[in-house]
């Protein structure tokens, strides 16, 4: 083993704090780590649906094969990313302690789900999300939602921020100004927004009390400009298709990126919504033996190791893949590992779920026992239809969405 190891990793901004966290823990044990950035199949494919680009994952391959290939020592994945099945060339060296596992609702005012209105426009790109927010508000609309996380915010964030913009240069004047200086006949007239004034006799308070601050209009739109973040100012830019109006994060992914407390968010209820397996928690793969135990003695976390094997061994014994809404959670409690699995049909009107204590001394063997068991209850044939349901391009809109095989890409 050379003294500088390459690490492989995507380049997003999401993935290279993952990879800089793990060349953090391997730097102090004096081991130089050179970050490797791989442009992946998924990334390459940026509008087709996750879950048909292929059993292998369309994240994860391209990284590995650099590992393989020898031009990488060691890649670094979204754990719920890595696929149960067909990683017998590599080997998951280390598996960091986990970051918070669940999933947020991200509001611009901070409402939780059960305060959403009937009707309002949830976006995410998960199929078990999708079918957890169907089967807990059936009355809400789910719209598909794929990007980094900073992306799928902006979205969300934007056209609010839009039409502010709007209203306050409908206010100051300068609406009016720009309309008139472009005229019916003006080249290009038609390529900035259509500004709509106030009705006739509006003084403009009307705008502002929309926005619920009275005092917002006391600025200058340039003061107002000036005051909004850096993810803001780049929501402004955006043109989205659909508007949102709240969205769902895997908690972990905003937390790594910087962003929790950039935006209003609001814990969804873990016994509803219960993650996808391996959600928040980081893996590093890799094929030699000495970078193997280099690694595994600089990131592994025990209790983490002992969770995920727990949630993956469920999601590998039901073989859901990433064609099926399933949520595994375990947590290492003393003794024992408190496991919950929900599976549900595509559409959220039916399950088979249960929460188990499962022995830690032989974690694995009862996780395999659990699943068998679900199955048996008829998470088996919840599988079967939803894959049916895939394969032929019905009965979900969803993506699979950010960090995993089962579900999302890598940025959760």
């Amino acid at each position: 083993m050379t003294d500088t190891l390459r690490l492989a990793t995507r380049g997003s901004a999401l993935a290279l704090r993952q990879a800089g966290a793990v060349r953090d823990a391997l730097s102090s044990r004096r081991r130089d780590v050179e970050l490797r950035r791989v442009e992946t199949r998924g990334d390459q494919i940026p509008d087709e649906l996750i879950h048909r680009l292929g059993k292998t994952g369309a994240f994860v391959r391209a990284l590995d094969e650099e590992v393989l290939n020898g031009d990488a020592d060691l890649a670094v994945h979204s754990l719920k990313d890595v696929p149960t099945e067909g990683m017998d060339d590599v080997v998951i060296a280390g598996v960091p302690e986990r970051a918070p596992s669940g999933d947020v609702l991200v509001h611009p005012d901070g409402l939780g789900i059960e305060d959403l209105p009937s009707g309002a426009v949830v976006g995410t790109g998960s199929l078990r999300r999708t079918a957890q927010i169907a089967a807990a508000r059936p009355d809400l609309v789910v719209e598909p939602l794929r990007g980094n996380v900073d992306t799928r915010i902006e979205k969300l964030l934007a056209p609010r921020l839009q039409a502010e913009h709007e209203r306050r240069l409908v206010a100051s004047g300068e609406a009016r100004a720009a309309t008139a200086e472009g005229g019916d006949g003006d080249e290009g007239a038609d390529d900035g927004p259509e500004w709509e004034l106030p009705d006739e006799g509006s003084d403009g308070d009307d705008a502002g009390d929309e926005t619920g601050n009275d005092d917002e209009f006391d600025r200058t739109v340039e003061e107002w400009f000036d005051s909004l973040s850096d993810l803001e100012r780049s929501a402004m830019e955006r043109k989205v298709e659909t508007e949102y109006d709240a969205i769902v994060l895997a908690e972990a992914g905003l937390r790594r990126s910087d962003l929790f407390y950039d935006v209003e968010t609001t814990r969804l209820p873990r016994e509803e919504f219960v993650p996808a397996a391996g959600q928040g928690a980081i893996a590093v793969t890799a094929t030699d033996p000495d970078v193997i135990e280099a690694v595994r003695s600089a990131v592994d976390h025990p209790r983490t190791r002992v969770a995920v094997t727990v949630e993956r061994t469920i999601l590998a014994e039901l073989n859901g893949g990433c064609v099926a809404p399933i949520g595994v959670s375990a947590l290492v409690q003393g003794e024992h590992v408190h496991t919950r699995v929900r599976v549900l049909s595509t559409d959220g009107t039916e399950e088979v779920a249960d929460t188990r204590d499962l022995p830690i001394r032989s974690h694995a063997k009862a996780a395999e026992s659990f699943a068998a068991d679900l199955a048996d209850r008829g998470a088996a044939d919840l599988i079967a239809a939803a894959r049916e349901d895939t394969e032929t391009g019905e009965g979900t809109r969803a993506e699979a969405d950010e960090g995993t095989r089962a579900e999302e890409n890598p940025d959760e």
